[in-house]
């Protein structure tokens, strides 16, 4: 009950900062200090058609996940270092998806495309924010199969309770440490107001396009901070994974090696989903001016969808432990209710 509630005050807060800078109509001017947000350039005439699908795969991100953290919190049995991670990545594909779920909704729905500054920075730095967390949570992820793997017997001696709260700590402090530069840039910078952005939400790269001083200087830093960051946490997981590939050849027994390399594939799937749309979207704006407005904004959609979409699909498909628990929890939750009719009755 407690992460539902800050699960409803997070959106809550989200929603103020943004509403009371979107006009719930449709919007084709505007002023100096706003910037206008894009869903599906030339496609605005269905944009009500193109909402049924993108509802259903926000639907799906908000449960999926939600459920996904749920179990692992109220189940004993999962508070295990490999549940505790993935719960912290559940949690931060649910923020990330609230994060945007305001401004996509709200341009699909009501062609609210008008953002101010201040609400556009404040979307900007919890996007990307919680991009780093999601990418500090798959190194983690990728340094719990390598401990569980090529040294199991000082598993649960390396991953601590301890242990996994520094961790969680910082995970994070790190996006915080690496984006204030950007956010002190961004703040003493001023932007041409009136543009067109590309996508249905505030996006780095692009933004920083129509600032009056020099926009490469952030540019600059923020793709040091996506080469650095990312890149280092890339090359983190592929030797995890080169370590973990070579200890698994080194096993005699067939059906151990394809145990070992089965608890591997829902962190590779989540690893691929994340990571190539991430890079694809940020190569489209660096290197690629010339990329279509729609090319853009498909890959920020995929970007922002897919991986908190897919994630709770892929480990609630492949792994047989949170399966089973929501099941559990879906049943017990379905006695609940006649029950209690039942007691109301009596009491009646």
């Amino acid at each position: 009950m407690i992460y539902i509630k800050n699960l409803n005050y997070f959106s809550f807060l989200i929603v103020q900062c943004l509403q009371p800078t979107m006009a719930i109509f449709n919007n084709t001017t505007s002023s100096s200090s706003n910037f206008l947000l894009t869903a599906f350039p030339g496609l605005e005439r269905a944009h009500v058609w193109i909402s049924i699908p993108v509802c259903c795969l926000y639907t799906i991100a908000l449960l999926g996940n939600g459920m996904i953290f749920l179990v692992i919190i109220t189940k004993r049995r999962l508070h295990k270092p490999m549940y505790y991670f993935l719960s912290m990545l559940a949690a931060v594909d649910l923020c990330l998806t609230i994060t945007t779920l305001p401004t996509v909704l709200g341009v699909l729905w009501f062609h609210a495309r008008e953002i101010s500054f201040k609400a556009c920075f404040i979307q900007m730095f919890f996007v990307h924010a919680f991009s780093l967390l999601e990418s500090s949570v798959l190194v983690t992820m990728a340094f719990d199969r390598f401990v569980a793997i090529c040294n199991p017997l000082n598993y649960a001696t390396t991953l601590t309770d301890r242990m996994i709260l520094v961790i969680a700590l910082v995970i994070c402090i790190r996006p915080v440490v690496f984006l204030l530069p950007i956010v002190v840039a961004i703040n003493t910078a001023s932007f041409h107001g009136g543009h067109e952005l590309s996508h249905p939400f505030c996006y780095h790269p692009e933004v920083i396009k129509y600032t009056y001083s020099k926009p490469w200087i952030s540019s600059f830093w923020g793709l040091f901070l996506q080469l650095y960051l990312n890149g280092t946490d890339v090359l983190f997981i592929l030797f995890s994974y080169v370590l973990i590939l070579r200890t698994v050849l080194s096993i005699v027994a067939r059906k151990k090696q394809q145990k070992a390399l089965s608890t591997c594939v829902c962190h590779i799937c989540a690893v691929t989903v994340f990571y190539v749309p991430m890079i694809s979207l940020s190569l489209a704006h660096r290197l690629f001016h010339s990329t279509p407005r729609v090319l853009c904004s498909t890959l920020a959609n995929i970007y922002l969808l897919l991986p908190p979409v897919l994630n709770p699909i892929i480990y609630s498909l492949k792994t047989k432990t949170i399966r089973q628990a929501m099941f559990q929890l879906l049943q017990s939750k379905g006695s609940w209710g006649p029950n209690v009719r039942g007691l109301r009755g009596r009491w009646d």
